[in-house]
């Protein structure tokens, strides 16, 4: 199958996956998303550091991640028990819900975090140059910087998956760690 061809399929097949999306029920999110809030916080504004913020996040990346708990393909008790009960509608219409809500900002203390400014710039080719993500790829803008901490250790620990996560996340010291998601949570 020739490139033009291959590229045709994969746009329509992402067309189709987005239009999904778009189409959900946000009050029906909402709804289902309730439950979400003792943890994620009202609309999805997580107070807690080691917990993330979902409002607005990316739709399809919510998507992925609620499947991939829901189907045990990653792992997290709570998670999992929250998400098995809902069905693919049900994930795009929380998906939805969330990634409309206004986020608040996490935390992050300037002074510290300009040394990740320079190591942030590795981010920017798949997160935007504005950290707010791009369709299934998440926002790391105002996110919390323990949360985000957390994640980039379990991908340098191969705990959580994915290439090239894991493979950049394997050329961070700790101290890239913890001043690179600290510049991005003061964004």
């Amino acid at each position: 199958m020739n490139t033009a061809i291959r590229s045709i399929l994969g746009f329509g097949l992402c067309s189709l996956f987005y239009s999904s999306i778009f189409a959900a029920d946000i009050t029906a999110g909402e709804q289902k998303a309730s439950v979400c809030f003792g943890c994620h916080g009202q609309e999805g504004n997580s107070s807690n550091p080691q917990v993330p913020i979902l409002a607005g996040q990316q739709a399809a990346y919510l998507v992925n991640q609620i499947t991939a708990f829901r189907d045990n393909k990653r792992v997290n008790p709570v998670m999992l028990m929250q998400a098995k009960g809902l069905s693919d509608s049900d994930i795009n219409n929380v998906a939805a819900y969330f990634a409309s809500r206004k986020p608040k900002q996490a935390t992050g203390n300037t002074s510290t975090s300009m040394p990740g400014a320079a190591k942030a710039t590795q981010c920017s080719g798949c997160h935007s140059a504005g950290f707010v993500g791009r369709g299934a790829i998440p926002k790391l803008s105002g996110q919390h910087p323990a949360y985000l901490a957390r994640q980039l250790r379990n991908f340098k620990t191969g705990e959580r998956k994915s290439g090239p996560m894991q493979a950049i996340a394997a050329n961070l010291s700790d101290a890239d760690i913890e001043q690179l998601t600290a510049f991005l949570g003061a964004l």
